[in-house]
């Protein structure tokens, strides 16, 4: 073998080591830049699942939290229109009450009432009061009971209020109590009114 032909063999032998030595290392680096790829791409898709979750989370909250207040000015606004209707049905059984006050059938309502507190009494002195927008029924009531009745010094819509002092006992038959004791445990429930 020549001179140039030794150079020319070992020329080859040199470059097919060095290829095969940068193949292997370009094949290390590939396989090195994959893993390291992958790796990246497993933490991005954790980050991003993570990320998602935070904000479902975050939208559910805002989604509640929208919910609740949208809740809440509803009952506000419910209890405010139960309310002004409250005021309302009660202005007209108010007014319905003085109707009432017209008619024979609340003379007799008057009637019964003395009585029975006359009853209540068994004997003892008993003091009777009307309102005083019933001062014209006075003498009738007095013909009707045989009782005494007094003109209260301040209205109370009607009916009529007795004190037995000597037990210390007031007998309220008043309908501004019974108004009062209405309009307190009236409720509007589901599907109709709850009273008391």
């Amino acid at each position: 073998m020549t001179l140039d032909e030794k150079i020319a063999h070992l020329q080859e032998v040199v470059m097919t080591d060095a290829r095969a030595e940068g193949n292997a290392i370009i094949e290390n680096h590939r396989k090195a830049l994959e893993s390291l790829y992958e790796k990246h791409k497993e933490e991005k898709q954790a980050q991003y699942r993570l990320r998602i979750q935070s904000e479902t989370t975050s939208a559910r909250r805002q989604l509640n939290q929208t919910a609740a207040k949208a809740q809440t000015e509803l009952k506000r606004a419910l209890g405010k229109c139960q309310n002004e209707l409250k005021e309302r049905l009660f202005e007209e059984v108010k007014e319905l009450l003085v109707e009432y006050r017209d008619t024979e059938e609340y003379l007799d309502y008057l009637t019964g009432c003395i009585m029975k507190a006359a009853v209540f009494a068994d004997g003892e002195p008993l003091t009777i009061y009307i309102t005083p927008d019933d001062a014209e029924k006075k003498d009738v009531l007095e013909k009707r009971t045989g009782m005494t009745v007094t003109v209260s010094g301040y209205g109370f819509l009607g009916g009529i209020r007795a004190v037995i002092r000597k037990r210390n006992i007031l007998i309220d038959r008043s309908f501004q109590t019974a108004l009062e004791e209405e309009y307190r445990n009236f409720r509007f429930v589901a599907g109709g009114v709850s009273v008391g």
